[in-house]
Parts: structure tokens; C-alpha cells; sequence
């Protein structure tokens, strides 16, 4: 699979923290299996924020959770930053690491 950036802001080194909540403005379907599924309304927990490249679109990295399409609670994949709003950022301090094959790696 191709990688979406070649760096990444999270919250530490690992990037096991959220970084912050967000609500879903709008439907996102994944085009692959590095992304995930993102309905209006759900609220997502955002875990890294991939530092895009000229030209190329903004994605963060993140879980979803609610009520519906309990199948997903848990799977963390890629979605447009475009589609939530940031509601509550836990840490003000964030780390940029480098990306690797693995980030974006699926089956």
C-alpha cells in the first residue's frame, strides 16, 4: 500500500494516546482497509494526524465509537480530517515522527 505522508504528529513517541475527540460532520466511507468507516454524528478518537505533503489531502488516524456499527469499536484506520470537528484536544504537546511501511499496512 502506498503511504499517505511521510510524517505524523501524535502525542508521544508510540502514538498509543489519544490526541483528541472529534464528532463526524459527515458520512465517510473507506476505499480500503487502511481507512475506516465513519458515520454523521459518531464521535472518534483521534490518535495521530498524518503531516500531509504538498497537494496531497489531510488524514488523521483514529477509532470510532457509538451506538451503531458496534462491529468497529476498536478498529483504528485513516479518515479525511474534513470530515470531524475536533471537540476536546487532551494534550497540547504533540511529537512529529517519521512514518513507516507498517503505518499504512492492511490486507
Amino acid at each position: 500500500m502506498d503511504k499517505l505522508a511521510d510524517n505524523k504528529i501524535c502525542g508521544e513517541a508510540e502514538c498509543s494516546h489519544v490526541l483528541s475527540m472529534a464528532t463526524a460532520l459527515d458520512d465517510f466511507i473507506a476505499p480500503d482497509c487502511r481507512f475506516i468507516n465513519i458515520k454523521k454524528g459518531q464521535m472518534v478518537y483521534v490518535y495521530s494526524k498524518l503531516v500531509p505533503e504538498e497537494g496531497a489531502g489531510v488524514f488523521w488516524s483514529g477509532s470510532v465509537y457509538g451506538e451503531r456499527y458496534v462491529d468497529q469499536m476498536g478498529i483504528i484506520g485513516y479518515f479525511p480530517a474534513t470530515v470531524v470537528k475536533e471537540t476536546h484536544k487532551f494534550t497540547e504537546v504533540t511529537v512529529k515522527i517519521p512514518t513507516t511501511g507498517m503505518d499504512f499496512y492492511c490486507v
